[in-house]
């Protein structure tokens, strides 16, 4: 009887210090249909545990969701520009002549541009100015016909050559962009990749348009391009921006063919 009692008495005594150092390790004791089974505070409450366990699922479906739509839209951006290059070949070999024979000059136009981020990257249009522009826009800017004054638009920009409005009016100027689109520096569908000279000029708000890559097209591209002033191209950006989405883009790409075709806007 003794032994017995002596035994019962250190199995109390072992319990007892048990829950003395677990109490004193952040750690509850909770009963169980088995005995006693010890769980950590952030575990014994479900109050506690399962809201931290949903918000950590919830961001990683997130971020997972937000990688997958990189994926398709990079994948859109290399198949469409490939296609893009191979379909108007043609197109190029017929403007190279046409630009050749219209205006000494080289045949692409090359300039700085901010991407990504505020990164600056080379982009490429067919030339269609006279090689003097860059030279001869600081005596215009006095008839900048950009309500905002940020970038700078001229209806009758006498820098233009024949050639040049041609393809102008219809965006064939724009089509060595399909390169900067493979190269990674742009995107099928994204706000206008700006200038140096008019980021200097871009208020915070205004900056929200490089979160993304710029793009050959976009929402204010399809909605009056050059009529439509800086302030209200920004409005637009920022809400493509909230909204992006594959199948957006493609919306954005079907209407830009008809857009193009009529020439609204372009100048």
């Amino acid at each position: 009887m003794r032994l017995n009692s002596l035994e019962s008495a250190n199995r109390e005594m072992s319990v007892s210090r048990r829950i003395q150092d677990a109490s004193t390790s952040g750690i509850d004791m909770a009963s169980g249909m088995g005995g006693l089974c010890m769980l950590p505070d952030s575990l014994s409450s479900s109050s506690g545990f399962f809201p931290k366990t949903r918000a950590r699922l919830k961001k990683r479906i997130r971020i997972c969701s937000m990688d997958s739509g990189r994926i398709f839209k990079r994948g859109m951006d290399v198949c469409g520009s490939l296609a893009a290059i191979i379909l108007l070949l043609p197109l190029f070999l017929a403007v190279a002549v046409w630009l050749k024979l219209d205006s000494p000059g080289p045949l692409f136009f090359r300039q700085v541009r901010i991407g990504l981020h505020g990164r600056p990257f080379y982009f490429y249009k067919f030339r269609s100015m006279y090689i003097d522009s860059e030279a001869r826009r600081a005596a215009l800017e006095k008839t900048n016909e950009s309500k905002d004054g940020v970038i700078f638009k001229m209806k009758n920009d006498p820098r233009i050559t024949r050639c040049g409005r041609f393809i102008r009016k219809y965006s064939i100027d724009e089509a060595p962009q399909f390169f900067n689109v493979l190269l990674g520096d742009m995107s099928l569908v994204g706000p206008r990749p700006p200038l140096p000279a008019e980021v200097a000029q871009y208020s915070l708000d205004d900056r929200k348009r490089l979160d993304i890559l710029p793009g050959i097209t976009c929402i204010w591209q399809i909605s009056g391009r050059s009529d439509i002033p800086f302030r209200e191209q920004v409005v637009l950006d920022k809400e493509y921006i909230r909204g992006q989405g594959f199948w957006k883009d493609v919306l954005i790409l079907f209407k830009t063919v008809p857009a193009v075709l009529t020439g609204k806007g372009a100048y």
